[in-house]
């Protein structure tokens, strides 16, 4: 008597589901995109160019000269430091000119320091991709 094999059944193939979930990401995205509002044709942004920069109340600006400045006003570090709200926790914001001498700059972060300031943050320019 011929002795029968056991069906064996054939493994899925993978890449089937794989399709099927980026067919329906894609679908997801192209009825997304017909449903969001686009924006009036006469919009036009504002560009940062056109724009004055404000300086923060709260930041202490280096010039090119190394000179420090907060609101307007030649500044002493230890001052500045002594006069950060209690919800700043320690933290002094450097806004320093890009052309400062770096030396400069690391005296005045140890001064900074040296006055209490638990944390420093320098605050510069976001460069557009």
């Amino acid at each position: 008597m011929p002795r029968r094999h056991p069906y064996q059944r054939r493994r899925a193939d993978p890449t089937i589901t794989l399709i099927n979930v980026v067919f329906l990401m894609l679908m997801f995205f192209l009825v997304a995109g017909t449903i969001a509002a686009p924006p009036p044709a006469d919009l036009r942004l504002v560009q940062l160019a056109q724009a004055d920069p404000v300086v923060p109340p709260d930041v202490l600006t280096m010039t090119a000269a190394g000179t420090v400045i907060w609101q307007g006003a030649p500044a002493d570090p230890a001052a500045y430091v002594a006069s950060l709200p209690p919800e700043a926790q320690g933290v002094a914001r450097i806004m320093p000119d890009r052309d400062a001498p770096a030396a400069a700059l690391i005296t005045l972060a140890s001064t900074l320091r040296a006055a209490g300031a638990t944390e420093l943050r320098i605050v510069a320019e976001r460069s557009i991709p």
